[in-house]
């Protein structure tokens, strides 16, 4: 089995040599370098597409999903050979997606065959673009109050009407996996349903928000009179709420290994060497800042191995559950730590909005982009609360 292994990793380390464009062994310097796909996509170069063509020819967008829905059919050994090999090349993921990371795994779990046939080719291709639908004006920690309505209709289509907010992307979306209320009369975690439609029906309308960061990620999206064909509902109706808590282990794992995607450690320590300069073996000048640096690298190497382990853990079928929790609540902090460093380091220049040398002052509106982090995904109070009863078991909590 060993000599298995190795014999795809040589394989593997070949063909990512002679297949990922030299362009895409570059660090992410900002979103504009990250493919989304979806069908209204603006590639960034024409690397960035033949990149996502390659890859999605041999599933490796979505290694371990089955071939017949996209996917590479590798095992979890092969997969991790595959990332490995990709993090020692410096090779970009090639796609970045909601449907990927959050209603892939949901459909593969709760979706019945025609849906998994119908929707996770296009995911795992980057032809449709997913965003969520999931927070109300009213109902955000307590997600369950959800007030959006999905009434069947004596046609078999459900008329949706209401409205979400913090939809991220959602005015760039194809499609949205969204809670719905579909039983007003019963409990209120059992009257909601999950429910897919495009986001290009009639009655569906979007408007972004914009943050102090000058960035406008998230949107209120409103729908009125929409018509959604019953085959579009995801399992039974009514049991909508089992499903959207298992999104959410992937969402906050998702959240949480946000530090472990952004690409550029490396450039973190040449910006740092560039701003203050190095002493006579190379270090840099300032010892307060090369012990922080130091320890935000061990930080986050630690907690690469422990999302690792989690990772390997939910592969072999134990599950992710409560500690998603953990993971989203460290990762964002770990995040967080991150920015603030870059912006230390570069001192005044990291407050540059706009110039011929503020790089459209990508630096400060990261900074300030992170600050949602302990905000999306369940607050990270909420998080804090969820680890205190679930994963230490505190008495009380």
């Amino acid at each position: 089995m060993d000599e298995e292994l190795e014999g795809f990793r040589r394989d593997t380390a070949a063909w990512l040599e002679a297949n990922c464009p030299a362009a895409m062994r570059q660090p992410v310097e900002s979103e504009r370098d990250v493919c989304w796909g979806g069908r209204k996509a603006r590639f960034s170069s024409d690397d960035q597409r033949l990149w996502l063509e390659r890859m999605a020819d041999r599933g490796w967008t979505v290694p371990e999903w089955p071939k017949i829905y996209g996917g590479g059919g590798l095992s979890r050994d092969e997969h991790k050979i595959l990332q490995q090999e990709m993090r020692r090349l410096g090779c970009r993921p090639p796609l970045s997606s909601f449907g990927i990371w959050m209603l892939g795994p949901a459909l593969l779990k709760y979706g019945n065959e025609a849906q998994k046939l119908d929707h996770l080719p296009k995911i795992a291709r980057g032809e449709i673009r997913w965003c969520q639908g999931y927070s109300e004006p009213g109902a955000g920690s307590d997600l369950a109050s959800l007030r959006t309505s999905a009434i069947l209709q004596a046609d078999g289509c459900f008329l949706v009407n209401g409205e979400k907010v913090w939809t991220s992307y959602a005015d760039k979306a194809d499609w949205i996996f969204c809670l719905v209320r579909t039983d007003p009369a019963a409990a209120k975690h059992l009257g909601i349903s999950f429910l897919l439609f495009d986001m290009a029906s009639p009655g569906v309308s979007t408007s972004p928000i914009r943050l102090i960061s000058g960035y406008s990620p998230f949107c209120q999206t409103f729908f009125d009179n929409v018509r959604v064909p019953q085959e579009n509902l995801v399992g039974a109706p009514g049991k909508g709420w089992d499903i959207a808590k298992y999104l959410l282990t992937h969402e906050r794992e998702m959240i949480g290994g946000m530090d472990m995607a952004s690409a550029g450690r490396d450039s973190m320590h040449q910006l740092a060497k560039t701003a203050i300069g190095t002493d006579s073996e190379g270090r840099l000048n300032d010892s307060l800042l090369r012990a922080d640096i130091a320890r935000h690298e061990m930080n986050a190497l630690a907690f690469a191995l422990t999302l690792e382990r989690v990772k390997d853990e939910a592969r072999a079928g134990q599950g992710v559950g409560a500690l998603s929790s953990m993971l989203k609540y460290y990762g964002t902090e770990l995040n967080k730590e991150r920015q603030e460093l870059l912006m230390s380091f570069a001192g005044s220049d990291s407050l540059m909005w706009e110039g011929p040398d503020s790089h459209d002052g990508d630096m400060a509106k990261s900074w300030l982009r992170s600050r949602a982090n302990s905000i999306e995904g369940g607050t990270s109070e909420v998080q804090l609360n969820i680890i205190a009863k679930r994963v230490l078991q505190l008495p009380g909590a």
